[in-house]
C-alpha cells in the first residue's frame, strides 16, 4: 500500500519504519525538510503531493495549529484518500479537519495513540479511535499494523477525547514524583536503588519501571542527550487536557496545578529537555 507520513518528528519516523518494514510503499513529508530525507524514504515536497502520491495519509503534528495547516494544503488532492490523524488535540479540532476533508471528498478517522517510539517500531502501541464505522474499518488493517490493541470508541472526537484521559495521569505524574522525591531525598539512598524501590511499588505507573534508569541517571547529575518526550511537548497536551476538561465544566484542580509547574519549567528554559528532567529539577527547586 502507498503510505504518506506527514509530520516527521521521533513518532512519525518510528511508525514510518514499522509500516516499511512490513511492506508499504512510504512516501514522507515534513516542515523541515532535512527531518524528511533523513528518513530515506520518498520525500512530498508539500502536503499537497503527499496526499497526491499516497492510498492512505497519516498525519502526526505538534499541534491544532500544524495540523489545520497540513489539511488545508492537502484537501485539493483528498478525494477517495483515508486520512487518519494521529496528532493530540482536542476533539473539536478533529471534528473540524474530518469535516475538511470529507468535503473535499475523503475519508477520515482519528487514532491518536499511547505508547512512545519503542512500542511505535514494534507496532505495540494502543489505538483511541473515532469514526464512522465503514471507515474504521477500512483504516483497521493499517492501525493492527501499528498498534498492539484498536480500540474503535465513537464518533470523531471521541479518541482524542480518550487520547486526553488517558495522558492526563501520565502527564501530571512527573510533578507528583518529583514532590514525592523531595519526601525522601534526605535520606541519601543511591538514585538507581531509590527508582527501583519507587518502580515496585502499587504508587508507580507502568511507565516508571521503563524510565526508572533514565530518571536514576538524571538524580545522578546526567542530564539525558536524546529526549524522547520533551517538556515542551506534554506542557501543550496538558493545556488541551486543562482547558478540554473546563469546556466540559469541570475545573481540573490536580492537572492545573502540574501544568503550572510545566509552564515555569520551560520558563526556565527547559523546554527541548527530557520529561524526566522535569521532576530532578523541581527537587532541586529549579522550577
Amino acid at each position: 500500500m502507498k503510505v504518506g507520513i506527514a509530520g516527521i518528528g521521533k513518532m512519525g519516523a518510528a511508525i514510518a519504519a514499522r509500516l516499511s518494514g512490513l511492506g508499504h510503499e512510504m512516501m514522507v513529508w515534513n516542515r523541515s525538510s532535512d527531518k524528511a530525507r533523513a528518513t530515506g524514504f520518498q520525500v512530498a515536497q508539500s502536503p499537497a503531493e503527499l496526499a497526491a502520491g499516497s492510498e492512505v495519509v497519516i498525519i502526526i503534528v505538534a499541534d491544532a495549529a500544524a495540523a489545520s495547516a497540513v489539511y488545508e494544503r492537502m484537501a485539493p488532492a483528498a478525494k477517495g484518500k483515508l486520512f487518519i490523524e494521529m496528532s493530540t488535540v482536542r476533539p473539536d479540532a478533529a471534528k473540524d479537519l474530518a469535516l475538511r476533508i470529507r468535503k473535499a471528498g475523503g475519508a477520515f478517522v482519528e487514532c491518536p495513540v499511547g505508547g512512545t517510539t519503542g512500542p511505535a517500531k514494534e507496532g505495540k502501541l494502543f489505538g483511541f479511535v473515532g469514526g464512522e464505522a465503514a471507515d474504521v474499518a477500512r483504516a483497521k488493517p493499517l492501525l493492527e499494523q501499528m498498534c498492539r490493541r484498536v480500540e474503535h470508541v465513537g464518533p470523531v472526537g471521541a479518541g482524542s477525547s480518550m487520547k486526553l484521559a488517558i495522558n492526563l495521569p501520565l502527564v501530571v505524574y512527573w510533578q507528583a514524583l518529583g514532590e514525592a522525591l523531595s519526601l525522601v531525598g534526605h535520606l541519601d539512598i543511591e538514585p538507581q536503588r531509590l527508582m527501583d524501590i519507587l518502580g515496585d511499588t502499587s504508587g508507580a505507573p507502568a511507565m516508571l519501571k521503563n524510565r526508572g534508569p533514565s530518571i536514576a541517571a538524571a538524580l545522578g547529575g546526567k542530564e539525558n542527550p536524546n529526549p524522547t518526550v520533551t517538556v515542551d511537548t506534554l506542557k501543550k497536551d496538558l493545556a488541551e487536557m486543562v482547558a478540554e476538561a473546563r469546556t466540559l465544566g469541570y475545573e481540573p484542580l490536580v492537572a492545573s496545578g502540574a501544568l503550572k509547574a510545566f509552564e515555569r519549567a520551560s520558563k526556565a528554559g527547559m523546554g527541548s529537555k527530557d520529561c524526566t528532567s522535569l521532576p530532578v529539577a523541581w527537587l532541586a527547586r529549579k522550577t
